[in-house]
């Protein structure tokens, strides 16, 4: 990984504030990873506002597209009109593992609470993989998407990796 874009790591301190803070465990590689160093063009775990308005950002963009772009499934039943519809949303994305911000839209998973979590791309219900864990990510952020092919598999996340799969 280049060096010139990265910064000194958090503390062990910081990284618990952080995580309480949220109501975040972070998975075991990005405790490491954020320990050692962290991106310059990172999210700050310290700017409680700008972690909230990522935090936000998934379900603000899911919402939008259930309001404008025609979005909804029908495992979800029958489409309500706002605000219920954000209430049903609300209730899907909740039993979802939670996404935590990496650079930009960049997420990686909350659970399961291992490493190997695969990170995803999240602009509206335009969501892709990213990388297939924390280290391929920041490999294909900073060497380029293509510098190596993609495994054969990548860890299944609900709902997240749903809506990868219907975005193909």
């Amino acid at each position: 990984m280049t060096s010139g874009r990265w910064a000194k790591g958090y503390t062990q301190t910081e990284l618990d504030d952080a995580q309480e803070k949220f109501g975040l465990v972070f998975p075991p590689d990005l405790v490491a990873l954020l320990g050692d160093r962290r991106p310059v063009d990172g999210h700050d775990w310290t700017d409680e506002v700008a972690i909230r308005r990522m935090l936000d950002w998934p379900f603000e963009g899911l919402l939008f597209d259930i309001e404008h772009n025609d979005l909804w499934w029908p495992e979800w039943g029958e489409k309500p009109v706002s605000p219920d519809a954000r209430e049903v949303l609300r209730s899907v994305v909740s039993r979802a593992p939670k996404l935590i911000p990496l650079i930009s839209h960049r997420y990686l998973p909350e659970e399961p609470h291992e490493p190997g979590n695969p990170v995803f791309s999240v602009y509206q219900a335009d969501v892709i993989y990213y990388g297939a864990d924390l280290l391929d990510y920041f490999e294909r952020e900073f060497a380029g998407w293509g510098h190596r092919p993609w495994p054969d598999q990548i860890k299944y996340i609900p709902f997240w990796s749903d809506l990868v799969e219907r975005n193909r």
